[in-house]
């Protein structure tokens, strides 16, 4: 190969391109369909076989979105809102995934893209500040900017259990679920976890198995979805209604057009206090977290919200001994996400499953035959299924060598925590974005309008660069302290640090126990990305030679 230079800062013999985008998922998705408008040269990368992203691979049994379908869709064009009807109140994944892979047919996406490729590898060089991407495939691609849109809920992460690999039976992660789906008819299955993805898929393989045992080492708290089927009068009322709840959604905290109650919890009658529960109750999943403008700061307004969740919780659960299980006790209501489920608490009402806590009797290992737990009792078992989450918000990028200015490895850099200025760029890594990721609102927030956020303000910037002759930029460190500051501030002034959630890293043993994504709001940070454009891109360092 012939490794000069060309006139482009590009190696000789190496596909060069404008812009790289690692994840066709959402936000990868869009970014290719955005920068490729605007006349660059894009390449994407992508692990699975087909589009997806998070949804590719979550394909668990009652897998669904815990946001309304008619919000968890694009918006950027009117065509696209218009042709394409939802089923249901909230989707499930293979509604989600028809969705994405029309979007990329529509669009012609997948011509940009190389399937079923991990990308291994990302380094600047510091003379064209270009970057090198290397990938599993053993292509080799140089790209002005290299934009990674990896998803925050994409690195699996199984416990290190004592005797895992002794286990005779089948295992399945919910986070790696096989396409061709599991049958689970007259198996005698053990799940371990109950956060968002064990609790959705518990009741439908309680509805398959003979028997279902339910490790649990934190309850969590969880609210009926309330789903139903759309009829034609919904969608068309909803259609025609896009501009304003859109419109709405872009102002608010969560981006979707639901506002929380303009008084605070106790600023209203104990009628008006419990009817504005109800009706959250009502619209099912996330928002109840939301349902008065205090709930996530005041911890008496939090017990408020939690006391009437419990009162619901335990008239659905017939023995008040299991309903003592499953109501939390070790974090405010709301500072972990609150789940979206079908019929779960019901499920433990059926005589075929059971409930095990952990924390009064652990693992000691795993057995060929099933779970031997700390009092001895052996829980035979011939299927287990993993539900124990993700390295959330950095495991996907950490993946990845990505070598800054000095050779620096982000991985490195970001071994106290993420390190990010709005969540957008770091320093010593010029011309290299992270899209709704840490230190942006990501996962406190519709992802999709998040995704549309942060690529038509990364599609401005470039077109910034281009327009006025620079060919990089850069966030200062002292942005990226300062916004480091301006999250861990935010997230101080809430009841979310007094929680072990995946928000924190605090899932995974070692990382480090940072609150990642930025809580300030949807609506809020909108404002700020949008003001730092207008500025000229304060905070930035723009690069000309």
């Amino acid at each position: 190969m012939n490794d000069s230079i060309t006139e482009s800062g590009a190696v000789e013999g190496v596909d060069a391109v404008d812009v790289v985008v690692v994840g066709a998922g959402v936000t990868g998705l869009y970014a290719v369909h955005r920068l490729r408008g605007l006349g660059h040269r894009v390449r994407g990368f992508e692990r699975g076989s087909d589009v997806g992203g998070v949804w590719y691979w979550n394909r668990y049994p009652g897998a669904r979105c815990d946001v309304e379908s008619v919000d968890y869709s694009y918006s950027f064009d009117e065509e696209l809102q218009q042709e394409w009807d939802w089923s249901e109140k909230y989707a499930t994944q293979p509604e989600i995934v028809r969705y994405l892979r029309h979007v990329a047919d529509r669009f012609d996406l997948r011509r940009s893209y190389t399937f079923s490729t991990s990308v291994l590898s990302a380094e600047l060089d510091e003379e064209t500040l270009r970057w090198t991407v290397r990938t599993d495939g053993g292509e080799v691609v140089s790209a002005r900017f290299c934009v990674f849109a990896t998803g925050c809920l994409s690195s699996t992460h199984v416990p290190e259990l004592p005797g895992a690999g002794d286990f005779a039976g089948a295992t399945y992660h919910t986070g790696a679920w096989p396409h061709e789906g599991v049958d689970f008819g007259g198996l005698r299955v053990g799940v371990i976890g109950t956060g968002s993805s064990g609790i959705q898929a518990i009741p439908p393989i309680a509805e398959q198995a003979a028997h279902l045992t339910v490790f649990q080492r934190s309850a969590n708290f969880s609210i009926p979805a309330g789903n139903r089927p759309l009829d034609e009068g919904t969608r068309r009322r909803q259609k025609e209604g896009y501009a304003e709840r859109r419109r709405l959604s872009r102002l608010s905290g969560g981006g979707s057009p639901h506002q929380a109650h303009p008084s605070a919890t106790f600023d209203v009658s104990d009628e008006e206090r419990r009817a504005a529960f109800e009706e959250r109750w009502e619209l099912g999943g996330v928002l109840y977290s939301k349902t008065f403008p205090d709930q996530l700061t005041d911890r008496k307004a939090n017990d408020a919200a939690r006391a009437f969740w419990e009162e619901k919780v335990r008239a659905l659960v017939e023995d008040p001994a299991v309903a003592d299980l499953l109501v939390p006790t070790d974090h405010p209501i709301g500072t972990k996400r609150i789940v979206t489920d079908s019929d779960y608490y019901a499920t433990f009402n059926r005589a075929d499953v059971r409930l095990v806590n952990l924390r009064e009797n652990a693992v000691e290992r795993i057995e060929r035959d099933g779970i031997r737990l700390a009092d001895g009792t052996l829980v035979e078992l011939d299927a287990l299924v993993f539900a124990t989450g993700f390295d959330a918000m950095t495991g996907a990028i950490d993946r990845v060598d990505v070598r800054g200015r000095g050779g620096r490895r982000l991985k490195d850099v970001w071994s106290a925590g993420p390190r990010t200025y709005l969540g957008l760029g770091v320093d010593g890594f010029p011309n290299l974005f992270s899209l709704t990721g840490a230190g942006s609102p990501s996962v406190m927030a519709n992802v999709v309008l998040c995704a549309e956020q942060h690529v038509d303000w990364l599609g401005d910037c470039l077109g910034h660069l281009d327009a006025h002759g620079y060919r990089a930029i850069e966030a200062s460190a002292e942005a990226v302290d300062g916004w480091v500051a301006e999250c861990r501030d935010r997230a101080a002034a809430t009841l979310f640090m007094e929680a072990d959630s995946w928000y924190l890293g605090a899932n995974i043993p070692g990382k480090p126990r940072v609150f990642m994504p930025f809580i300030g709001g949807f609506g809020v940070y909108g404002e700020i990305i949008a003001e730092v454009a207008a500025s000229g891109y304060e905070g930035f360092t723009l690069i000309r030679d």
